[in-house]
């Protein structure tokens, strides 16, 4: 039966649980950072699935008695409310189970970090600009909405406004998560505002979403880094050109995927404290190598999959924003809904979560559960 092999895979998780909870408060795991982190990763995780558990139990349990008591039970008025009890068990059964079916399957480790999010124009020139400006006041909306921070670290603004390049980090509860299907290109279909006989153009953006490093995950030997400063230039106050908060950091980084020696360069004026944009380099430094150093990881887990549901592929075309027909289109599953401003203006909950429910479909199939 379904049901015995669900307990079956369930055995252990009680006893796991408490095991994790004991670790997680032993001074020798606090002191190994690394280990604490992943440990109390676990113990939500485990403290999650437990309690599903304990819900599935009694579901059984209580079928099980009402069927007992409807064998055995000669009372009318009793056996009427072990009916009732046994139908809402069954029914709240199956979806309980689809629960802890996806609970089992392990967890992508970087779901839970914080995230680096970069949007770039890509075909369209200065329209391209715009669609990116119109994405980023997007997600920032949608972080809003969702209690998350989110930081410009650099940006390179269209000559028409919007951005050529915009690079900012969310942080908060499971942003790389919910935020890792927004890679890929999106594609517009608009009237730009340049354009004086009405003809609808297709323009794109780039956008990736990085899992933010932590600064244990990746080595860097700060003493090999190599920092200048400068004067921020653009439009602003007198501090913006007479002060130089601006820093740049040059690393070199040898590749241990391909076994080359590359220079990393980043600069970071994003803000008028030079301490604050040096922490701010190092983030988008450890987050670069953290991102080259996993990107076999990264492919061998798109290879599996035969879908481009957050698979991270950036090169993929996965949603058209189409204006004359007021309607958004993500390509990887079909959906379609017809709320284009509300969309652009940070509802798009929905979307996610029709992408979330795909691709726990596909764990499902591929876990065989």
């Amino acid at each position: 039966m379904a049901e015995t092999t669900l307990l079956e895979r369930l055995d252990g998780i009680d006893a796991r649980f408490e095991e994790v909870s004991t670790l997680i408060t032993d001074p020798a795991v606090i002191a190994d950072m690394k280990r604490y982190v992943r440990l109390n990763k676990e113990y939500r995780d485990l403290e999650r699935l437990t309690a599903a558990t304990r819900r599935y139990r009694t579901l059984l349990a209580n079928i099980e008695e009402a069927r007992m008591l409807l064998e055995e039970e000669s009372d009318p008025e009793m056996k009427a409310m072990a009916r009732q009890q046994l139908d809402e068990a069954l029914e709240a059964i199956p979806a309980l189970e689809e629960e802890i079916k996806i609970m089992l399957i392990p967890a992508d480790p970087e779901d839970a970090k914080n995230a680096i999010v970069e949007i770039r124009g890509g075909t369209g020139g200065d329209e391209a600009a715009l669609f990116a400006g119109d994405l980023y006041k997007m997600y920032s909306r949608y972080c809003e909405s969702k209690g998350w921070q989110v930081a410009v670290t650099s940006f390179s603004e269209g000559a028409a406004g919007g951005f050529k390049e915009i690079v900012f980090a969310v942080t908060g509860d499971n942003v790389y998560g919910t935020l890792k299907y927004e890679s890929g290109v999106h594609r517009v279909q608009r009237v730009p505002a340049t354009e004086t006989q009405g003809r609808v153009h297709t323009s794109a953006a780039t956008v990736a979403v990085l899992p933010e490093a932590e600064a244990f995950d990746v080595e860097i030997n700060e003493g090999e880094i190599k920092w200048e400063t400068f004067r921020s230039g653009g439009a602003g106050g007198q501090n913006v050109n007479k002060v130089e908060s601006g820093v740049r950091l040059r690393y070199m980084w040898r590749n241990p995927n391909t076994g080359q020696t590359d220079e990393i360069l980043i600069e970071c004026t994003e803000t008028r404290d030079q301490p604050k944009n040096k922490e701010r380099a190092l983030s988008r430094l450890r987050t670069f190598i953290y991102d080259k150093e996993h990107q076999k990881y990264v492919d061998d887990i798109a290879s599996r999959r035969k879908t481009l549901v957050s698979t991270g592929d950036r090169s993929a075309k996965i949603r058209t924003y189409n204006f004359p027909q007021g309607r958004i289109t993500d390509h990887r599953i079909n959906y379609t809904i017809y709320n284009l401003q509300a969309f652009l203006d940070g509802d798009i909950q929905d979307c996610i979560d029709h992408l979330i429910v795909a691709e726990n479909a596909e764990k499902l199939k591929n876990a065989e559960l």
